[in-house]
């Protein structure tokens, strides 16, 4: 159901992206900063499908929050003249790295447990 829902959204945004007028370079960076922070969401979600603890209102909030937050970090920083949105990126990129991490950590124990089950049974048979 999940990776339904990734297709479908992936598609639609292809889709919206060529269908769309370009945005400002005055926006792009608002924009770069938010696409990171909904990145950072999208895989925290997928760690907790993984991990059968996924909740679609902490997903919800977190991803529209976190956005809005990296937003107005980048807002605040252009204003003084301060580049605070490093700040998120770093964060954001480092809690994606984790996350993937722990994704790349699941998937490599459920392929080994199933590369034992399968040579258990072939060792019953050969004995």
């Amino acid at each position: 159901m999940v990776y339904i829902t990734i297709l479908v959204c992936s598609i639609l945004g292809i889709i919206l992206g060529m269908n769309l007028p370009t945005i400002s370079y005055s926006y792009s960076g608002y924009l770069a900063i938010a696409i990171i922070a909904a990145l950072d969401s999208v895989f925290g979600g997928l760690t907790s499908v993984l991990k059968k603890n996924f909740d679609i209102k902490i997903f919800v909030s977190g991803f529209f929050g976190n956005a809005i937050l990296a937003m107005l970090l980048t807002y605040l920083g252009e204003k003084l003249n301060v580049d605070i949105y490093l700040a998120a990126v770093i964060v954001f990129v480092g809690r994606m790295f984790t996350n993937l991490s722990i994704i790349r950590r699941i998937y490599i124990e459920r392929i080994a447990k199933k590369y034992e089950e399968k040579h258990k049974v072939k060792r019953k048979r050969e004995a």
